[in-house]
């Protein structure tokens, strides 16, 4: 049960996103510029920086959301669980799989990435700017994670939610839903 009144039928981050939308707002263009915007990294590389450091935070809510929507981008769910599993035997490129190890020391501190993690970024391809997002991207999931829990909000009572999230920010991106989020309630009272 979350620890401030939201709305029941939005849990997790939307939930928290909907309470405060002047907040929301920098946070949603933010996101999207880094997770949608351009970049040499694709955008299922991208989630997989989103869903690694999510998991490092247990954060289910987060962890299960991107996780979904790199299954969406990729249209398989299995490269999602290895990465989870082993970042190093996972089926992604040397230059993902040094800038996951990235992600996952910026999870835990900062102080943690060190210029050994760094060269290997940089001998496996990886450019400054990836490198930056990289992190960029880490630091803002630690952020979300640490909302999401911070408040206790809620997951959602049946699991199909996530797909249909993933969907919608495969799709559309993190833009907040121009038609607002009234249609789950309907969902949410059917479950």
């Amino acid at each position: 049960m979350p620890y401030i009144e939201l709305e029941e039928h939005l849990p997790g981050i939307i939930g928290l996103l909907e309470y405060r939308k002047d907040t929301a707002q920098p946070i949603r263009d933010l996101t999207q510029l880094l997770l949608r915007g351009p970049s040499t990294l694709s955008e299922a590389e991208r989630e997989l920086i989103a869903t690694i450091v999510s998991h490092g935070n247990e954060c289910k809510f987060c962890t299960t959301a991107h996780a979904e929507t790199v299954n969406e981008l990729l249209h398989e769910s299995n490269t999602v669980q290895q990465v989870l599993d082993d970042v190093e035997s996972a089926p992604v490129s040397e230059k993902m799989k040094a800038l996951l190890i990235i992600a996952k020391q910026t999870q835990q501190s900062g102080k943690n990435v060190k210029p050994a993690h760094i060269e290997r970024a940089k001998q496996a391809g990886a450019t400054d700017l990836e490198i930056h997002d990289t992190v960029l991207i880490a630091a803002l999931f630690c952020l979300y994670n640490r909302y999401v829990d911070g408040l206790g909000t809620s997951l959602p009572k049946d699991n199909s939610y996530f797909k249909s999230l993933a969907e919608r920010l495969a799709s559309q991106g993190y833009f907040r839903n121009p038609a607002g989020y009234d249609h789950l309630k309907a969902t949410a009272n059917n479950i």
